[in-house]
């Protein structure tokens, strides 16, 4: 496989052309919006400016994060806030469910912050919020986009049981970067938590990871290769931008044909689907990823 640089970056003054992004309209929408504000539900659409929001929500997906709102780690290109966490709330898994019952959500993404200070990294609700969405929304799919777990299968293994239709932990950046843009987590250590969920029964495995933090394309096409190594089914390949003045700059913002270029490369190395362009989030058009 030829690696041909397309000139694939912009430099950084200001964000271009095709960064704009629409205000979300539509009837799902304003109805779902109506509902979130009504009920004073949390979902990341919200809470993260998702760009994506319209789409996702006109097409019955939304994502929820669950373990509260502080993490254990201090990632450098992440907004949530990092300190000591809350104590775990025992009823957020039919919280999580009633608010995917009055949405109608068909497809529902949960994800969590890390929470090393717990003795199961938080696994136990994890799978408990997976039963409570299953009982009380029967026809609804799950994606669960689930942190390391520090690579411990115990606690793993409680994800496994439940058997989410998809199963996601994102590698957010190449090998060469992992140090500074995750810090306390390990390239080598997520490659294996996606292998070990993989041999253990999971159907349909995904990850992700952003662009424009100073990786070069070859890195990009080995962290691709990496991840059909150990099988992952799905990957999301999106732009990379800055929280605030706090985190990680933007070092480049990629062009749109380099972006497509990735898309190109990664079906023809055998991922299931690959969704690539700068817009693109963890769970954009995560409803297609079952199928």
């Amino acid at each position: 496989m030829s690696v041909e640089t397309l000139g694939n970056v912009a430099p950084p003054k200001g964000k271009p052309k095709w960064l704009r992004v629409k205000l979300p309209t539509g009837k799902k929408y304003s109805q779902l919006r109506g509902l979130v504000d009504k009920y004073n539900l949390h979902t990341i659409c919200t809470s993260g400016s998702c760009p994506n929001m319209g789409e996702c929500w006109g097409e019955g997906t939304a994502t929820f994060m669950i373990l509260g709102n502080i993490c254990t780690r201090s990632c450098g290109f992440c907004g949530v806030q990092t300190g000591r966490p809350e104590n775990v709330d025992w009823s957020e898994p039919e919280k999580v469910a009633r608010s995917i019952k009055i949405m109608g959500i068909k497809h529902a993404v949960i994800t969590s912050v890390d929470r090393d200070d717990l003795k199961d990294m938080g696994s136990i609700i994890w799978a408990e919020t997976v039963k409570a969405v299953r009982r009380m929304n029967p026809n609804t799919t799950l994606e669960t986009l689930i942190p390391d777990f520090q690579g411990i299968e115990n606690h793993i293994d409680r994800i496994v049981q439940v058997a989410p239709e998809v199963v996601s932990h994102n590698m957010e950046t190449v090998k060469r970067l992992t140090r500074e843009v995750r810090i306390q987590a390990k390239y080598d250590r997520s490659l294996g938590v996606l292998k070990y969920l993989k041999d253990s029964g999971i159907n349909r495995t995904k990850s992700g990871i952003m662009l424009g933090l100073g990786e070069q394309e070859e890195e990009v096409i080995q962290t691709m290769k990496d991840l059909r190594k150990v099988n992952v089914d799905v990957l999301t390949i999106g732009q990379y931008l800055q929280p605030s003045k706090k985190h990680l700059p933007v070092k480049e913002f990629i062009l749109p044909e380099q972006f497509k270029k990735y898309e190109t490369l990664g079906l023809e190395m055998g991922f299931r689907y690959v969704e690539s362009g700068a817009l693109v989030r963890s769970s954009y058009k995560a409803h297609k990823h079952v199928d």
